[in-house]
């Protein structure tokens, strides 16, 4: 099969398609021939050699993945051969086929093409785990979600808007903030131009919000600390300004905040399985009604890889860069 190797730790040149064998399947995979898959941060992160591959998984990047089940243990659950699914994988993507958990699936939404579908998994599972799992937004609560114009981004603000909760995101220039807009947030803060502290104070009268989706960190976390609610919470999930931060501990314990991080890919299958269901129950519905769509900013073919990585490097994106395999 074709797929995209990263020949050393560097630059996207160093992305190049090479011939390599099929994927041999463990215990709970299927086999999918990929129609489609995602360019995610962490594929950035990997090839640079800042991303370690978990143990036993493909050393090949790629981390989201729709296509056409060809082959694998099907039984007890509702696929058959030749369904298109889309999945969460471990590594391995960006190929003809990727070899992912069977657990680790969802049917493509109806109505959307596989190249749509192959936009959700990664992004999904991290929203849905972080914001909704592991710091409860509940009922009423507010969000504040930053660099609201990444995969991520367009991810939480449409999801969060709409299971009912205001929204506010940080970008980095008007154009991007008025993005975030239209997919729902009620305010997008160029974070270059103003002080997202004291517009989200303004906006909720003080008050601040419920939860925050932070992959930024660095000096951030301090100022987010300073835009909670009561009884707040930051959900960290990348570092990309840094990995020190000096915190008011005092404020932590007053106002009873709580700050946890979080990394998808080196958790247990049986871990995202149980995200699954919660997809397939809360989310699904919401795909298929066309509350949630789908942002898909620029689509490249697969031997093109070094080009889309280029581009997520640059931040000139809104949502999901994809690769075209079929």
């Amino acid at each position: 099969m074709r797929a995209i190797e990263i020949t050393q730790p560097g630059a996207p040149e160093a992305l190049q398609v090479r011939e390599r064998p099929m994927p041999i399947l463990k215990p709970g995979e299927i086999l999918i021939k990929v129609h489609a898959a995602g360019v995610n941060r962490p594929d950035v992160l990997q090839r640079t050699g800042h991303y370690p591959v978990p143990p036993g998984a493909s050393d090949l990047p790629g981390l989201e993945v729709a296509g056409e089940i060809v082959d694998g243990d099907l039984a007890g659950s509702d696929f058959q051969q030749g369904d298109l699914v889309c999945a969460l994988a471990q590594g391995g993507g960006y190929a003809e086929y990727c070899a992912v958990p069977l657990a680790q699936c969802l049917p493509v939404p109806k109505g959307w093409s596989a190249l749509e579908a192959a936009s959700l998994p990664e992004t999904f599972f991290t929203v849905w785990s972080n914001v909704f799992d592991r710091n409860h937004l509940s009922a009423g609560e507010t969000l504040l979600v930053q660099g609201g114009s990444s995969g991520i981004g367009v991810t939480a603000i449409q999801l969060a808007t709409a299971l009912g909760h205001r929204v506010f995101a940080t970008a980095g220039s008007d154009e991007k903030c008025r993005a975030c807009e239209m997919l729902g947030a009620e305010r997008g803060i160029n974070y270059r131009t103003a002080d997202f502290v004291e517009v989200v104070k303004t906006l909720t009268a003080g008050q601040g919000v419920d939860v925050i989706l932070d992959m930024v960190g660095g000096d951030y976390v301090a100022r987010e600390i300073d835009c909670l609610a009561d009884d707040g919470r930051i959900g960290l999930i990348a570092l990309l300004g840094g990995s020190k931060a000096s915190l008011d501990l005092g404020q932590i314990l007053r106002r009873r905040l709580t700050i946890s991080g979080s990394t998808l890919r080196p958790r247990p299958v049986a871990f995202k399985a149980a995200i699954v269901a919660k997809l397939r129950q809360h989310v699904w519905p919401l795909l298929e009604s066309g509350k949630i769509r789908p942002v898909i900013f620029r689509t490249f073919p697969l031997e093109q890889a070094a080009q889309a990585h280029a581009l997520m490097e640059s931040s000139a994106h809104v949502g999901k860069i994809m690769l075209q395999v079929i």
